[in-house]
């Protein structure tokens, strides 16, 4: 590793772990000399990356922008090198996944025992929650999340996407009619998701033109697999994705509305995982397979 690609690498640790002390355990360094990588950088870019307090560490400005950067080249230059290697390692050990509930059971669990077969060496711990987690923090090597992506920091491996579908059981038609306009759905419970999403309400094209509206409704749920088995109880009215509700349609278990209002309305589903470090056998083993065998085009 030259000296510039060190000092990087001492600014990116530093930046990671809050301390030189830190970073200079992980690279098997002196705080000393990771103090003195990080203000050679610093003097060679003529900027200040890192504030310095007794305590800990913040980056300036200046040192966000550098650190985005930066965590790209390193990443790049990984996977360069990687490409020559002709031996690839088997992938082995322990590979912790977070996938939303409905994704999860829908499309990671009927999969999985394939993948654990084709890879007897790797041991799968899968946790299924629709709440974000911090793949560092929470030492997680792959995230599939849904919708806009918001973790600069992070390699994305697209799955596909799923439309969304406005739905609702015969019985609740029945007795509540059916909506034909999207503003009727203030006479309808609607049930909708507990926790913040990346677009807030239910979009809606009306006159050519994308529509957010708020709904109400008497019921929030925390996952997908909820609002879904209360539609098919028939409690409301729910929005969902359609890989999570297409076999209750097929069925008639649950009746579309709205359809005309929501043509071309979508969202993205990603495989994420931390792309400055050397990319583990086993994570690009499952991201592999995920594009592979759990892709979603409906």
């Amino acid at each position: 590793m030259d000296n510039r690609t060190g000092e990087i690498e001492a600014f990116l640790r530093s930046v990671e772990t809050g301390s030189f002390a830190a970073a200079a355990k992980a690279l098997r360094q002196t705080p000393s000399a990771v103090s003195r990588s990080v203000a050679r950088l610093e003097a060679r870019l003529g900027t200040r990356l890192l504030q310095r307090t007794t305590r800990s560490l913040a980056l300036t400005p200046e040192g966000e922008a550098y650190r985005l950067r930066a965590q790209a080249i390193l990443a790049d230059l990984d996977e360069l090198e990687r490409s020559f290697v002709a031996d690839k390692a088997e992938p082995r050990g322990r590979l912790r996944v977070s996938a939303s509930l409905p994704f999860g059971l829908h499309r990671v669990l009927p999969i999985l025992p394939e993948f654990m077969d084709r890879y007897p060496q790797v041991s799968v711990d899968l946790s299924l929650s629709d709440a974000l987690v911090d793949l560092v923090s929470e030492r997680t090597d792959v995230a599939i999340r849904h919708g806009p992506l918001r973790d600069s920091n992070l390699r994305a491996r697209k799955l596909g996407s799923s439309r969304w579908v406005i739905a609702a059981a015969p019985s609740y038609l029945a007795r509540h009619g059916t909506p034909l306009r999207p503003d009727e759905l203030e006479r309808h419970n609607c049930l909708n998701f507990n926790f913040r999403r990346a677009i807030e309400g239910w979009s809606f094209r009306v006159e050519g033109q994308w529509l957010q509206r708020s709904v109400p409704g008497r019921f929030q749920g925390n996952s997908g697999e909820a609002l879904r088995l209360m539609a098919v109880g028939g409690a409301g009215i729910a929005r969902l994705a359609h890989f999570l509700v297409g076999e209750d349609l097929r069925a008639g278990r649950l009746l579309p509305v709205l359809s005309e209002f929501t043509p071309g309305d979508s969202e993205d589903i990603h495989a994420l995982y931390v792309g400055h470090q050397r990319l583990a056998a086993r994570v690009r083993a499952f991201v592999d397979f995920l594009a592979e065998r759990a892709a979603v085009s409906e």
